[in-house]
């Protein structure tokens, strides 16, 4: 019997009804912006989020904290089923700290039942492919112990590869110089990023415009995927409200490989707020980051 959940954050993101259908429970980061502060169940719709951001609109964000996360844990645990929490990168927030001490106080107030905190070292759909990989796992019976044993065998296998459109997101976030920021606008420089086997962003390269931009993501997939090539089914894109680029992407993708499953969705308000309209992600399974 498989008397547990598996849950993670809205960072994973995951379209809602994905949570709802395969009963994965889901605690929300929310953020700031204009001086209103947004969180589960009154988040802007993504597209005005982002225009705001094009208009110049600065958000901020804030973490899980201990009590956010007891709340999405407690229920489960009174209702007798234990949990594996697949949590945001711990190399991008304090987010799997927060949820380690929810689970460490619980598990005292109800002996027997068991937290299982994980630290994905992953972030957008790329903690959203682990997270759908896990369930998948679970729904063909794994235990929590198969599941979890198999999240931490495998996680450095989720490949991400990133790129923005404007680096004054980046700047802000501390990811590059101010130099960098100017001089790529400027040039029309593209970086391109990936998320490291610490689960920090971290650039990889650059080239000159946007397309090449896109089709750099394409190339380093055939890079990366190493052994999966002949297996590779699947691949996850998020978007910062470019969704004609995300599809233009995915379908360069699928003129190599035999993609059955594939998910493309925003990527959130939490994230976004760090990299800013037209960031483009790309996640499969490879051999290495």
């Amino acid at each position: 019997m498989n008397d547990y959940m598996i849950t993670t954050d809205n960072n994973a993101d995951l379209p809602e009804d994905f949570y709802k259908n395969h009963e994965v429970g889901c605690t929300y980061l929310s953020y700031t912006l204009e001086g209103k502060e947004y969180t589960e169940g009154n988040f802007l719709p993504v597209e005005e989020f982002y225009n705001k951001m094009r208009a110049g609109s600065m958000p901020t964000t804030s973490q899980v904290n201990p009590e956010s996360a007891r709340a999405l844990f407690e229920p489960y645990l009174k209702d007798g089923r234990d949990i594996l929490h697949i949590a945001f990168s711990s190399g991008l927030s304090g987010t799997f700290n927060s949820c380690r001490i929810a689970a460490e106080e619980l598990m005292q107030e109800y002996p027997g039942r068991r937290v299982l905190v994980l630290d994905s070292l992953s972030a957008s759909l790329g903690q959203g492919l682990l997270v759908y990989l896990a369930q998948e796992r679970k729904e063909k019976g794994g235990s929590i112990e198969d599941v979890a044993n198999w999240v931490e065998t495998h996680k450095r296998n989720i490949v991400h590869l990133f790129t923005v459109d404007d680096l004054d997101h980046l700047y802000r976030g501390g990811r590059v110089s101010r130099t960098t920021a100017f001089l790529g606008g400027m040039l029309n420089i593209k970086p391109i990023l990936h998320v490291d086997d610490a689960g920090k962003l971290i650039p990889i390269g650059k080239v000159r415009g946007r397309k090449k931009s896109l089709l750099e993501l394409a190339d380093l997939m055939d890079r990366k995927i190493g052994s999966y090539a002949k297996s590779c089914n699947m691949i996850f894109i998020s978007h910062g409200d470019c969704r004609e680029e995300a599809e233009f992407l995915a379908r360069k993708i699928k003129q190599k490989y035999q993609i059955t499953t594939e998910l493309i969705n925003d990527v959130g308000a939490v994230i976004g707020a760090h990299s800013g309209p037209g960031t483009m992600a790309l996640f499969f399974v490879g051999d290495v980051r």
